[in-house]
């Protein structure tokens, strides 16, 4: 059976969705992108309004789902029709079926940059230019047809390559096993671009960025981005680790403020240290922001770490800072 949805609007489109199929992936199937991310129900992005019909029981979430904020708020990853629906997704695009590829590529450098992070950097082939917004993600394509996604860290200008700051998961074969295996020549095979995590260069209001470890990743692809262009708008880091050498690319912070002097860096250290060992701000990261801002209604924030980080920064911000929902951008790195 399937079942017809609708985009609220005039000029909304519609599409058709199978019984179990979500809304996500119904509207992909149709040439639509909403907003997502980790397509798992963790990190709210591709959150929604369902403003009539009804969904299958079991995947209507609720308060408890992150992100929602009203009763008719739903997942899109999650929610699947049990009738026609009307929706009211946070923005919709056409999928530009296109720009999506699949590109081999090779190791040009793997760099271990702490005890727990890698940086690679992979080729694409002579001639081959990516194509990206500042902040998107790929996937790597595993030979079992698995995918493993990560955010690339340069800027579209910088795309005869992508430059991937990994994690070493504990327990997850593909980040702790076979990237620090990795040897200059070896091939990979990468789909590109994904994710709705991208710099929105229509607003000129101040910048504030929230990077939870290697969510440092798709941020530096931004500011680098923000530096190319000549933007005048005010950019602020807040950078959280649990150890200072989690804060592993000193020297493109040096850059930057080489650049613009009034960029605003702070890192944040969670661990508990001497003094000694670490002089600067301690604790969570959203917190230090709240403790460094009394207001955030005139900032657009893009945030981007561990689930349980962004969320968090979501919540304090909006709740507590007066940060509208829509000024609020994120992409959360969801373990395999």
């Amino acid at each position: 059976m399937n079942f017809k949805i609708r985009i609220q609007g005039p000029n909304g489109p519609s599409f058709d969705a199978q019984e179990g199929q979500s809304v996500l992936e119904a509207a992909a199937q149709h040439g639509i992108e909403l907003p997502y991310s980790c397509r798992k129900g963790v990190c709210g992005n591709c959150r929604g309004r369902v403003l009539e019909g009804e969904l299958k029981a079991g995947t209507e979430g609720g308060g408890h789902e992150t992100g929602i904020q009203a009763p008719n708020e739903h997942l899109f990853c999650r929610a699947k029709a049990a009738s026609d629906l009307l929706i009211a997704p946070r923005e919709w695009r056409p999928i530009d079926a296109s720009g999506r590829k699949v590109h081999t590529v090779k190791v040009f450098r793997n760099e271990q940059v702490a005890s727990d992070v890698s940086i690679l950097t992979l080729r694409l082939a002579n001639g081959v230019r990516a194509k990206f917004a500042a902040g998107q993600y790929l996937q790597v394509i595993l030979a079992n047809g698995q995918c493993r996604a990560f955010s690339m860290a340069n800027a579209p200008h910088d795309n005869d390559h992508v430059q991937l700051h990994i994690r070493h998961m504990p327990g997850a074969g593909f980040t702790s096993t076979t990237v620090p295996g990795l040897k200059k020549g070896d091939a990979l095979q990468v789909e590109l671009p994904h994710g709705n995590f991208y710099l929105r260069q229509e607003s000129e209001r101040p910048l504030l960025f929230v990077a939870g470890g290697t969510g440092f990743a798709p941020i530096k692809s931004i500011i680098d981005a923000l530096l190319k262009i000549g933007s005048n708008r005010a950019i602020t880091l807040f950078w959280g680790a649990r150890i200072p050498t989690g804060i592993y690319a000193p020297e493109v912070i040096a850059r930057w403020r080489k650049r613009r002097p009034d960029l605003r860096f702070e890192p944040v250290i969670s661990d508990p240290l001497e003094v000694s060992a670490w002089p600067g701000r301690r604790g969570l990261v959203h917190q230090a922001v709240l403790e460094s801002f009394a207001d955030l209604k005139n900032h657009d924030v893009y945030a981007c770490g561990a689930p349980i980080m962004v969320q968090a920064t979501r919540s304090a911000l909006q709740d507590l800072r007066g940060l509208p929902p829509e000024q609020f951008f994120s992409d959360s790195f969801v373990s395999d």
